[in-house]
């Protein structure tokens, strides 16, 4: 074996000549904000193979924990298995465009309340600059089988009202952007649409990566990059003939993401960040899927369903 590290991110599949040895697998954090205190903690496992001739494990290099380049590296290098039993090409019609920001926000403290947040106000997070609330009367689901209007809004943004230089450092603290409402908006797609979404990352408070997951849907990861997309060049970075299939990317610390994926599953499909405490916080999105034809209808509630 020839290696000196090799990076393992969920699902991949790793290739050897050679299948007579003992692999052993470090795993540990990778830490894109160098200020903040993180469980350095690294876990070891061993692969050993049926015809194992060796009497001992090789040992990796581990790279720095903060060593975003090796991390993008390996993350953007990732390919699909074009022609596989599993491989759904990607299409090339593309029905629904969007261009969606992501970041950590700031909310007002309430009245005659004190805040831990910069400037004694709340911590928050949006995309397009819309800080998602869950609905506390009836569930999503329950709203669009029944129609029942009042629950939620279908006017989430494509882009965000007010372009910026979404990257720069500078904005960090920008109270005139850092401030988003708390709305329950959703984005309607047709059904068996293509929907093409590039995700922004911004500088508000704290750059860091947001691994952003969204139910129901696998999609095809087109491209990654550092900085502000760039509508005319970055396209043509797009594989377009096999990228990874993910139902999960992490938007690069300070970059962007660009996924593609088909509605073809009626219903109410949350899309948000897996950082845990940004969830709560408003990172999230979520798309209302229309019917299609039988079969492809949203079933009936279950009449067990716990209720709000």
């Amino acid at each position: 074996m020839s290696w000196s590290s090799l990076s393992i991110k969920p699902p991949t599949r790793s290739h050897h000549r050679e299948s007579t040895d003992r692999i052993l697998l470090h795993d540990r954090h990778s830490v894109h904000e160098r200020n903040i205190n993180f469980d350095n903690t690294t876990t070891r496992g061993i692969i050993v193979y049926e015809n194992s001739t060796s009497s001992s494990p090789i040992m990796p290099a581990l790279p720095n924990p903060s060593d975003t380049p090796m991390a993008h590296k390996f993350n953007t290098n990732i390919t699909g298995l074009a022609g596989g039993p599993h491989w759904v090409p990607v299409l090339t019609n593309v029905d629904e465009h969007m261009f969606v920001t992501v970041g950590v926000n700031l909310e007002l403290c309430p009245v005659n309340a004190m805040c831990q947040g910069p400037f004694n106000n709340l911590l928050f997070a949006s995309m397009n600059n819309e800080s998602f609330q869950l609905s506390t009367n009836l569930s999503l689901m329950q709203a669009q089988f029944y129609n029942v209007s009042g629950i939620y809004t279908t006017d989430f943004p494509d882009q965000p009202a007010v372009k910026f230089d979404y990257t720069n450092s500078n904005i960090s603290l920008d109270l005139s952007l850092i401030y988003a409402p708390k709305l329950t908006k959703v984005k309607t797609l047709k059904f068996n649409s293509t929907v093409e979404i590039v995700l922004q990352n911004t500088a508000f408070l704290a750059i860091e990566n947001h691994p952003m997951h969204l139910h129901s849907f696998n999609f095809h990861v087109l491209a990654q990059g550092f900085g502000n997309y760039d509508p005319i060049n970055d396209p043509k970075k797009f594989n377009l003939f096999n990228p990874q299939i993910r139902n999960t990317i992490g938007v690069p610390v300070g970059g962007w993401a660009v996924i593609r994926f088909t509605a073809n599953n009626p219903g109410m499909w949350f899309m948000h960040c897996h950082l845990d405490v940004h969830l709560p916080w408003g990172l999230g999105i979520v798309f209302e899927v229309e019917n299609g034809p039988t079969p492809w209808v949203l079933r009936p509630i279950p009449a067990d369903l716990p209720q709000l």
